[in-house]
């Protein structure tokens, strides 16, 4: 099972036309998002990171932490995404635990990613 199966029928995506910044880096974030179809790019200082498409997510650190957005993301073709506040990602972790260790799973391999362009 991926994310995008437990979001691929929501009725509750925003649409981003190509080009259009989703998200600031710096920015403070309670919502992460789950790309129901198309692509986004997530750039850090200028610098793209990844490009990411259906059933990937981004925004995770800043619902999780609270803390500032660490990455830009912007439409790289016109896209919908299904927005996750709090309260909807701590409904998710209850019913659906192994969506909890797919979040987990993202988080570690992009912060690996990381430390090895380090």
């Amino acid at each position: 099972m991926t994310t995008i199966n437990l979001f691929k029928f929501s009725q509750d995506f925003q649409t981003f036309p190509e080009g259009q910044i989703i998200l600031h880096e710096g920015d403070p974030g309670n919502v992460m998002y789950v790309i129901q179809d198309g692509l986004v790019e997530l750039t850090r200082e200028g610098k793209v990171i990844e490009v990411l498409g259906p059933g990937d997510i981004f925004g995770e650190m800043a619902l999780i932490d609270k803390g500032p957005r660490s990455t830009t993301a912007t439409a790289k073709t016109e896209c919908k995404i299904v927005p996750i506040d709090e309260k909807r990602f701590i409904f998710m972790v209850e019913e659906t635990p192994f969506f909890a260790l797919q979040v987990m799973r993202i988080l570690v391999a992009r912060l690996r990613a990381r430390y090895e362009l380090a």
